[in-house]
């Protein structure tokens, strides 16, 4: 009760006109909320699928919020992530590669007539190269993707577009996507506390650099 009336008093103390600052409270507000670990879970989820927002942005937050559950949340994030990346490839899978080519090739026109013939690419031979290089180089691929800032979304459809075995996909992403937010969060356990002092110490200044 205590924390979240400090974090309401800190809200309520910051210039209008700093909403980076106010986002920031915003998001580690989650930490003392009932509701954090479920918000943390839906993003998590729908992250690979169709929200282009990196999860780490929540699992940052709370884990700053509350550095001694850090561990908590960075495993809560990679297991649901590596699910909701699993229903993505499969919904990419259901699509199919052969229909991506066919739309394209069906677009290709489209575009060089909107480009007024300034870029007249044949897309549906791009998406055929596209598919065939992911295939021949999806163990980087997925680890690339799970691992960095390289959308995960992404790489998760065209995963199951370009037909690459799905446990594959699942035992890649389980090793790197856990390295990825697991990794988060034995760094936040550690350093929680001394990361919050010194972001907020240095907080405008920080953002300009990120």
């Amino acid at each position: 009760m205590n924390d979240m009336a400090e974090q309401s008093h800190k809200t309520k103390s910051v210039v209008w006109w700093h909403w980076h600052r106010r986002l920031y409270d915003w998001v580690i507000h989650w930490a003392h909320t009932r509701y954090g670990i479920p918000a943390l879970i839906i993003l998590a989820l729908v992250e690979p699928v169709c929200v282009p927002i990196p999860a780490d942005s929540m699992v940052i937050g709370l884990c700053l919020g509350k550095p001694k559950h850090s561990l908590r949340y960075g495993l809560i994030c990679s297991l649901f992530s590596i699910l909701g990346g699993t229903i993505a490839f499969s919904l990419g899978l259901a699509i199919g590669g052969e229909r991506v080519i066919r739309f394209c090739e069906w677009v290709s026109p489209l575009f060089a007539q909107l480009t007024l013939g300034l870029f007249n690419p044949d897309l549906g031979i791009l998406a055929h190269k596209s598919l065939e290089i992911y295939l021949k180089y999806d163990f980087w691929a997925i680890a690339i993707a799970a691992l960095t800032p390289v959308p995960y979304l992404l790489f998760s459809w065209l995963g199951g577009m370009a037909n690459v075995s799905i446990i594959k996909f699942v035992l890649v992403s389980i090793v790197f996507r856990t390295m990825r937010f697991g990794g988060e969060g034995v760094l936040f356990y550690f350093l929680g506390e001394k990361a919050r002092q010194l972001i907020e110490k240095y907080f405008n200044i920080a953002t300009v650099v990120l």
